[in-house]
């Protein structure tokens, strides 16, 4: 994979990651060029799409986001992005996808929400000397 692109319907780009060196210039003319083509397309069309020399995947990342945030909307993505991010990290390193279950990667990520809600809970001093 060589990039993951989530765009709003209104054509406003809201996450973009990128697995291979490409210049600046020609990434805002991709993401250009593929809004025009995604955002043409029927909703009811199948979710891939070959352009250029590349097979564009549509929907599998919104697919976790929806079932992570019960039905994500745009403001889901723009207050929560440090979230959405890691939630794209986990589906996918490197430009590989880790796991193609959205089980296991929603398990993961619920397993680091109770880690961080743990860090983030307040504990008395004897409880972070362990003596309470």
């Amino acid at each position: 994979m060589r990039f993951m692109l989530l765009f709003s319907r209104q054509g406003k780009l809201r996450l973009q990651k990128w697995y291979t060196a490409t210049a600046e210039r020609d990434k805002k003319k991709m993401v250009r060029e593929l809004m025009q083509v995604v955002l043409a397309r029927k909703p009811k069309m199948c979710s891939f799409l070959e352009w250029r020399d590349l097979k564009i995947i549509i929907h599998r990342f919104v697919e976790l986001l929806d079932k992570y945030f019960g039905s994500v909307c745009e403001l889901d993505i723009i207050f929560n992005f440090e979230k959405a991010y890691f939630i794209l990290d986990e589906f996918l390193m490197g430009g590989e996808i880790q796991d193609t279950s959205k089980k296991s990667v929603l398990k993961a990520i619920e397993q680091a929400d109770l880690l961080q809600e743990e860090d983030e809970s307040p504990r008395s001093v004897l409880e972070e000397m362990g003596l309470a």
